[in-house]
C-alpha cells in the first residue's frame, strides 16, 4: 500500500466512523444538550492523554460559542484542581474506554457533589458508563490505526460529537454572529461585525459648539479635542454642521479682517465651509462600513447621530484603522 492509499484509507475509515456516529444520535444527546444549556456555571471537561486534547478542544469551542467552560486535569484533579468545580458546574468525561484510572479515582468525589455527569466514551457498559447520567456513545469497528490500538477513528468522533454539542448548545442558548465577534475581537469575523457604537468617542470627548460661538473658542475646541473638526450643535444637541480646521485655514484666507468675530453659525453659511451638511453614521452601522466611507470621500471623521440627528459621538479613522487592521497596524499613508 502506498503512502497516499495509507492516508486515503485512514481518512475513509474516521469519515465512516462520524458519519455511522450522526445516524446514532439519540434522545441522550438531546438531553445533553438541555442539560448544558440549563446550566448557571461552567461546563468542566475532563480527558487523560488523547481524549484529554478532545476534551480541551471542545472545551475552547464551547466558550467560544457562548458556553462558559474549562478543562480539568484528571490527575490534577486528585490534588486539588476539583476545587475548581462548584455546585453549579456540569462534568463533561470523555474516554474511550470508560476505564480510566485517574477519571474512575474522582467519581466517588463527583457522585457526593451530586453534579450532573455527561459522558463522551466507547464503551456505555464501563465504570465511567455506569457513574454518568447520560451517555454519548462514539464507538467504533475500528481505529484508523492499521494495528487498530492508536486512538484515531474513536477520538474523531469523540472530537465531532464535543463540537456537535458545542453547537447545538448554543444554538439553544441563541448564540448569534454577534455574540461571537464579541468573543473573538482579534478575528477577521470580530473585525468584521465591530460596530460604531464599539468604537466611537462619546460624551465630553466629543468636540462641540453651539452657532453662537465665538471663533477663538471654536478653535480651542477643535485643539484641545484632537480630532481636526468639531461639531456644531443647537441647544438640543442636534447636529447642524460640521467646521474642520480646513474650514479655519480657508476661512482665515478669505475673511483675514473678520475671522476672528465669526461665530459658528456665521461660517457654517459661509461659502467656504465644505461641511455644512456632514456625511453621518449610526452607533448600530458596521464599524467596516464607516471605514469604507471615510476612505471613499477622503475625511477622518465621522459624527455619530441618533434617528433625530442628535450627536451621539464620533468616530476616528485611526480608530478603525488600528481595531480593523488585521496587524492592528494603521497603514501608511
Amino acid at each position: 500500500m502506498t503512502h497516499i492509499e495509507r492516508g486515503r484509507q485512514t481518512l475513509r475509515v474516521e469519515a465512516e466512523a462520524v458519519a455511522r456516529l450522526a445516524e446514532r444520535l439519540d434522545d441522550n444527546f438531546e438531553r445533553a444538550v438541555e442539560v448544558i444549556a440549563a446550566g448557571r456555571g461552567h461546563v468542566a471537561t475532563l480527558g487523560m492523554g488523547k481524549s484529554g486534547f478532545v476534551a480541551r478542544k471542545t472545551s475552547a469551542t464551547l466558550a467560544s460559542l457562548g458556553t462558559p467552560s474549562f478543562f480539568l486535569h484528571p490527575a490534577e484533579a486528585a490534588h486539588g484542581d476539583i476545587g475548581r468545580v462548584t455546585s453549579d458546574d456540569v462534568l463533561l468525561v470523555f474516554s474511550h474506554s470508560g476505564e480510566t484510572e485517574e477519571i474512575v479515582r474522582l467519581l466517588p468525589s463527583f457522585q457526593r457533589m451530586r453534579l450532573p455527569l455527561i459522558a463522551i466514551l466507547g464503551r456505555p457498559d464501563s465504570t465511567l458508563g455506569r457513574a454518568a447520567q447520560i451517555i454519548l456513545d462514539t464507538a467504533v469497528d475500528t481505529e484508523a490505526c492499521p494495528l487498530n490500538l492508536a486512538p484515531t477513528a474513536s477520538t474523531t468522533a469523540a472530537l465531532a460529537l464535543g463540537d456537535a454539542l458545542a453547537v447545538a448548545v448554543g444554538a439553544a442558548r441563541g448564540f448569534a454572529a454577534e455574540d461571537f465577534a464579541a468573543r473573538h475581537p482579534g478575528g477577521k469575523l470580530g473585525r468584521e461585525l465591530l460596530r460604531v457604537a464599539d468604537v466611537m468617542h462619546t460624551g465630553a470627548d466629543v468636540p462641540r459648539v453651539l452657532p453662537t460661538t465665538q471663533m477663538p473658542d471654536i478653535i480651542h475646541e477643535i485643539s484641545r479635542k484632537g480630532f481636526g473638526v468639531t461639531t456644531v450643535v443647537d441647544a438640543e444637541h442636534r447636529l447642524l454642521g460640521v467646521i474642520s480646521d480646513g474650514d479655519l485655514r480657508r476661512l482665515m484666507e478669505h475673511q483675514p479682517e473678520t475671522f476672528l468675530r465669526l461665530t459658528a453659525g456665521a461660517a457654517l453659511e459661509g461659502r467656504h465651509s465644505r461641511h455644512p451638511h456632514p456625511r453621518t453614521a449610526r452607533a448600530a452601522d458596521r464599524a467596516s462600513a464607516a471605514l469604507r466611507a471615510m476612505e471613499a470621500y477622503r475625511i477622518t471623521s465621522l459624527v455619530v447621530v441618533d434617528a433625530r440627528q442628535r450627536v451621539e459621538g464620533l468616530v476616528h479613522l485611526h480608530d478603525l484603522w488600528s481595531v480593523l487592521s488585521p496587524s492592528g497596524v494603521e497603514p501608511s499613508v
